[in-house]
């Protein structure tokens, strides 16, 4: 067991770092904090948000590019609607940059605040300073539980627990008798919204953790669903 403030995915952490940017400048006097350091959690808040949702918007393109790609080499299955040419994510102009370490920087900045004589366990709480107790997971031994349901009209929805892993990537098999890649899920729960087949079919999922972009552990078990767009 260990005990830590700091979340270790990235959604997460841009939850975490919204609030300790937002509350930060109300505690600037009590522990001597400069306005630069204040600027620059706030900055760094601004450039996280953006390139965690870009990321986040660009895998979703990847994976529609990839069952594009798919229809177009093998067809649509039985039953089902070609997919609309994916169009590659636009969030707008990026903010200005702030120098590499984001984390490393505000977890000094927060360590230093926790040990000035004035800290209180309450604005620890407030600014989410205060950690709670959790196991470390074995990444060899990491195996998602996962489950499904039907959900907004018929669409599977695949339910998982993040643990301390970044994300999930998504395999399914439409009948094909072969996994395909369908999705790296970042936020639980992930809705599957593949046009649903006129008659009823048997959909396969299966699914493994990531860390720091990289697949680990084990695979889930294979699960299956009976769909209809009837």
């Amino acid at each position: 067991m260990k005990r830590t403030f700091m979340p270790q995915n990235d959604a997460d952490r841009l939850l975490w770092l919204q609030n300790f940017s937002g509350k930060l400048a109300g505690y600037q006097v009590k522990y001597n904090l400069s306005a630069a350091d204040i600027a620059r959690v706030a900055a760094s808040f601004l450039v996280f948000n953006y390139w965690v949702n870009y990321v986040n918007q660009f895998k979703e393109f990847v994976s529609k590019l990839t069952r594009y790609r798919t229809e177009l080499t093998s067809g649509v299955p039985a039953g089902g609607s070609a997919s609309v040419e994916p169009v590659p994510p636009s969030l707008g102009v990026a903010p200005p940059p702030v120098d590499p370490g984001i984390f490393v920087f505000v977890s000094a900045l927060a360590q230093t605040i926790k040990a000035n004589i004035n800290y209180t366990v309450a604005d620890g709480k407030d600014l989410g300073l205060e950690g709670e107790e959790v196991a470390q997971d074995n990444v060899n031994d990491m195996k998602p539980l996962i489950q499904l349901r039907l959900v907004n009209g018929g669409h599977p929805e695949i339910v998982w627990k993040r643990k301390s892993a970044d994300g999930i990537d998504i395999y399914v098999d439409r009948g094909a008798g072969s996994f395909v890649f369908l999705a790296t899920d970042t936020v639980p729960n992930y809705t599957d919204t593949f046009t649903l087949p006129a008659g009823a079919a048997v959909w396969k999922y299966r699914c493994i953790y990531r860390i720091d972009d990289a697949p680990v552990g084990q695979w889930s078990d294979t699960i299956s669903i009976t769909v209809s767009g009837v």
